[in-house]
């Protein structure tokens, strides 16, 4: 079996998915190897995603595993049967592996929630405001680099105007209101914008005030992905050295404990509408 030159995080998750559960039955890679009828290296090279698996054999691995929740199993049959060489693929070798990974995991997203502190949501950002915060990198993207990282970023957004879109809830700091990034043209715009994706049926969108006092995890922002079982959430979180990702079910845990505190601190959807039109007014 062939190994991948670079496995997705998709790709890595499936495999890390299947060692958890071996690992829940207490099998070392040898005996799960003896178990399944194959060697250890190709148990160890599937379960770090370097070698590709069937549906089948994630049914068969489980079903050995002694793994009885169907609703997990299938949902990791379906990461293992998708043949799809997604949009982000344009961009690889252009752009980071973990931006391509954040778009293919909206891509299957089941529901978003996000707390955003300095800047706008990715997925609600007009390609002006998106200009604007680019220019701020160090080092200063290049005329080309930054058309493609504009054009990732915009090509984003159109997982919000697929048949099924995921539900979104977006909590945005009133100082990523505030701060006008290209302008109070620019900014004044992105508000509008703003204003208006949040009368999608699909979107929430609602404000953490300066009034709101502290909140958990103020310093940065969080990017929490829903997969079609919870098992498979994931949460994203930006640096200024870039993207990590985690899966481990404590953070996981731990991550909502912070949204959902955070959310109790935010305005309500409609109070925030018209907090953002007040700055919009302001600006």
């Amino acid at each position: 079996m062939p190994s991948r030159k670079a496995p997705t995080a998709r790709q890595r998750r499936l495999g890390s998915e299947l060692r958890r559960i071996r690992e829940h039955t207490g099998l070392s890679l040898t005996d799960a190897a003896a178990m399944l009828g194959t060697d250890r290296t190709t148990v160890s090279n599937t379960e770090s995603g370097r070698f590709g698996v069937s549906g089948g054999r994630v049914r068969a691995w489980a079903d050995h595993y002694g793994c009885s929740d169907a609703a997990y199993i299938e949902a990791l049959v379906a990461m293992a049967e998708e043949r799809i060489n997604g949009w982000w693929e344009d961009y690889r070798g252009d752009l980071s592996a973990a931006a391509l990974d954040l778009a293919e995991m909206e891509h299957h997203a089941a529901g978003i929630r996000a707390v955003q502190i300095m800047h706008m949501p990715g997925l609600l950002q007009t390609e002006r405001y998106a200009s604007a915060v680019y220019a701020e990198a160090v080092p200063s993207p290049s005329p080309a680099s930054l058309r493609r990282r504009l054009s990732h970023r915009l090509r984003r957004r159109d997982v919000l105007d697929r048949p099924n879109p995921p539900t979104c809830t977006f909590l945005i700091h009133e100082a990523a209101l505030r701060v006008q990034y290209g302008g109070p043209e620019v900014t004044r715009s992105q508000l509008d914008h703003i204003l208006r994706e949040s009368d999608r049926d699909n979107v929430t969108v609602r404000v953490i005030p300066f009034a709101a006092g502290g909140f958990p995890n103020a310093g940065s922002a969080t990017h929490y992905v829903y997969g079609p079982v919870p098992q498979l959430d994931t949460v994203q979180t930006d640096t200024p050295t870039g993207s990590g990702f985690v899966d481990a079910e404590t953070h996981l845990a731990n991550f909502r404990a912070v949204l959902d505190r955070t959310e109790e601190r935010s305005l309500d959807p409609q109070s925030s509408r018209d907090f953002i039109n007040k700055i919009a007014q302001q600006v």
